[in-house]
C-alpha cells in the first residue's frame, strides 16, 4: 500500500518494518520527513538520533501522540503530526464490543466450542433498555453516538461540546448513571487512569467497560478488582496496560509477561482483543495517504 500510494503522490519511500530506534535512524539521513506507527515508543535517544540524521518531521500513524514525547522532540527540532481516519472503524467496533459484552458472547462461544448448547444461565441485554455513557465526543465517540441511535438506548456523554444528539453531563454522574461505559477520549498526563478505582467503584453494579481508545485511560488493577468480586458485568478491551511487545506478536510459545492480561483472559465476562479496531481496509488506507500527505504539505510549508 505505500509503494503504491507513494507513487500516486509522486514520492520515492524507504520502508524499514522495523520499529524506529537509535540504529536504525540512519535509515532516514537525507529526508526531512518519516511516518511511524503507533506499535512502539520512540525513545529519546531515538528523537535525537532522528536530528542529527537530518529529521524535522514525524508523522505518526495514529490519532494519538502517547508514543512519542512531544516536548523532548521540539527540544530536538522535530514537528510531530497525527493522521485522521475513517471514524467508522473503531466506532463500528466498539458497537460489536458492547453488543458481544451484553450478549455474553465469549462464554457462549466457548460453550458451542466444546459442543455445550445449553442456554447460558445469565440472559443477555437489549442495548435499547440500557444507559451508554460514551466518554470523549471527538470523532469517534461522535460516530458512536451515531451509531447507538439506532439501536434506541440512553445516551449520555462527556467530553468538548459538540452537536451529538447526546445528554451532556459531567463524567462522574455519567460513570453512574451509565450500564455501559465506553471510552474515546486521548490519552494525556490528565486522561491517565480517567476511569480509576474511585470511579469503578461508582459505577452501578453489573455495568460494563468498553475501552477502544487507550489502555491507561483505565486502571487495570481496580477494574480486574470489580470484575473478579463480581460487581461489575463484564468489559471489553481493544488496549490496554502494557499492551507493548505483546499486541501484533506471536505469543503462543511464550510466557506473558502481563500477569494483568492473564487473569482478565481468565474471566468469562472479559473480552480481549489487540488493538486492531481502526483494522479496516477503508481506515488502512486513510492512515497511509494522510501520513505521506502530512509528508508533503510539511515539505511545501504548509504544515508546521
Amino acid at each position: 500500500m505505500f509503494q503504491e500510494m507513494g507513487a500516486r503522490l509522486g514520492l520515492s519511500l524507504t520502508i524499514t518494518e522495523a520499529a524506529v530506534c537509535e540504529t536504525n535512524a540512519e535509515l532516514a539521513r537525507g529526508n526531512r520527513c518519516i511516518s511511524v506507527n503507533h506499535k512502539t515508543q520512540i525513545t529519546e535517544p531515538a528523537l535525537l538520533a532522528l536530528s542529527e540524521a537530518g529529521v524535522e518531521y514525524i508523522s505518526t500513524r495514529s490519532i494519538g501522540y502517547n508514543h512519542i514525547d512531544l516536548e523532548y522532540a521540539e527540544r530536538v527540532g522535530i514537528s510531530v503530526g497525527n493522521v485522521a481516519y475513517s471514524p467508522g472503524s473503531v466506532a463500528d467496533y466498539t458497537l460489536m464490543l458492547m453488543l458481544m459484552a451484553v450478549r455474553h458472547a465469549k462464554s457462549t462461544i466457548r460453550r458451542t466450542d466444546s459442543h455445550d448448547y445449553r442456554l447460558n444461565e445469565t440472559r443477555g441485554k437489549e442495548l435499547r433498555d440500557l444507559t451508554v455513557g460514551v466518554v470523549g465526543t471527538g470523532r469517534i465517540g461522535t460516530a458512536v453516538i451515531d451509531r447507538l441511535r439506532g439501536f434506541g438506548c440512553r445516551v449520555l456523554a462527556h467530553g468538548r461540546p459538540s452537536h451529538v444528539s447526546a445528554d451532556h453531563v459531567p463524567l462522574d454522574e455519567l460513570i453512574e448513571q451509565s450500564d455501559i461505559v465506553t471510552l474515546h477520549t486521548p490519552l494525556t498526563a490528565d486522561t491517565r487512569h480517567l476511569l480509576d478505582r474511585r470511579r469503578i467503584e461508582r459505577m452501578k453494579p453489573g455495568a460494563y467497560v468498553v475501552n477502544t481508545g487507550r489502555g491507561p485511560l483505565l486502571d487495570t488493577e481496580a477494574l480486574l478488582s470489580a470484575l473478579e468480586s463480581g460487581r461489575l458485568g463484564g468489559a471489553a478491551l481493544d488496549v490496554l496496560e502494557g499492551e507493548e511487545g505483546i499486541f501484533y506478536a506471536d505469543c503462543r510459545n511464550r510466557n506473558l509477561q502481563n500477569e494483568a492480561l492473564v487473569r482478565l483472559q481468565r474471566l468469562p465476562n472479559v473480552l480481549i482483543s489487540p488493538h486492531s479496531a481502526f483494522d479496516t481496509d477503508h481506515a488502512l488506507k486513510d492512515i497511509v495517504e494522510n501520513s505521506l500527505i502530512n509528508c508533503l504539505n510539511f515539505e511545501s510549508g504548509r504544515t508546521a
